[in-house]
């Protein structure tokens, strides 16, 4: 070959893998942070999600439905207020979610008009100590604070 040389010597190329690998170590602990919180996000819209569709059961099928919360298990279920019949169970302690006690206590009845008997705030912690607060109000509304 005229002019030149054209490959890659093996120094240059270590010094490539090497460059990378250490982006790589850099870049790492700050994913896994990034990916803890967007689990812990996707866990409390989930149990958001629960509660809404609690309320949608109860107007839909015109009685009452009531979501209890079982803090040593860490699932909650919704049932039917009249027979206690299990409509739905949601495990939210596979998603690392801790669920401290809600301010009117471990169940919320959502009447056939979509209401609730009293407003609740449900204190949520993550693994890494995230809190982030649920709150179902008197007119059956959940949102997220």
């Amino acid at each position: 070959m005229v002019g030149g040389q054209h490959g890659q010597s093996i120094l240059e190329l270590m010094m490539v893998v090497a460059i990378s690998g250490l982006l790589v170590a850099l870049a790492a602990p700050n994913f896994l942070t990034l990916q803890s919180r967007q689990q812990t996000r996707s866990a409390i819209e989930e149990i958001a999600s629960e509660l809404r569709l609690a309320r949608q059961l109860a107007i839909a099928h015109r009685e009452r439905v009531r979501v209890v919360f079982d803090l040593e298990q860490r699932v909650m279920s919704t049932q039917s207020a009249n027979d206690a019949t299990v409509n739905r169970l949601y495990r939210y302690g596979d998603k690392g979610l801790i669920i401290d006690e809600p301010s009117a206590g471990l169940e919320i009845f959502f009447h056939s008009s979509g209401r609730t008997a009293t407003a609740t705030t449900i204190p949520l912690r993550s693994g890494d100590g995230q809190t982030r607060k649920l709150t179902v109000g008197i007119t059956g509304r959940v949102s997220i604070r």
